[in-house]
């Protein structure tokens, strides 16, 4: 008996794991519980080890050094190559974000505006786990932009 009873002392405990279903029929009351939290740190803990995967690969790939005596051969994989370090510049990028986002979590700041202090929403963050701002405010920076520039 006793066991059963620890049994369900730790599932209780335990966060139940969300699913984007879930996530999106939760009541605007729950927004950002503990339970939504976890899923969005689980989500960008995956994100944050494929990037780091990638990263690894391309090192790898990089120092399979191929000779090529050919030129058109040597011009084709230098262009392959610009464009695989291209893309894990970007991804070096999108993995700040994802590291200031983990951050936010755990300081409760995640799923909230940071111009506004209203909720992101839970359909923008699943498109875009990292986004800090609400779509509003993304949007009104996005006019901003074009108007007087970068």
């Amino acid at each position: 008996m006793a066991a059963k009873t620890a049994s369900a002392a730790a599932k209780k405990d335990k966060v139940r794991e969300l699913t984007e279903e879930d996530l999106l029929k939760a009541p605007e009351k729950e927004y950002m519980n503990e339970a939504q939290l976890g899923f969005f740190r689980r989500r960008l803990l995956e994100l944050r080890d494929q990037l780091l995967q990638n990263a690894d690969d391309t090192g790898e790939h990089l120092r399979e050094n191929e000779i090529t005596t050919d030129p058109s051969d040597r011009a084709t994989l230098e262009e392959e190559y610009t464009l695989e370090l291209r893309t894990r510049d970007r991804e070096r990028k999108l993995l700040k974000k994802v590291e200031k986002s983990l951050r936010q979590i755990e300081d409760g700041s995640y799923g909230w505006c940071e111009e506004t202090g209203e909720p992101i929403g839970i359909p923008r963050l699943l498109a875009r786990p990292t986004a800090t701002l609400s779509l509003e405010a993304q949007e009104r920076r996005e006019r901003v932009q074009k108007l007087y520039g970068d």
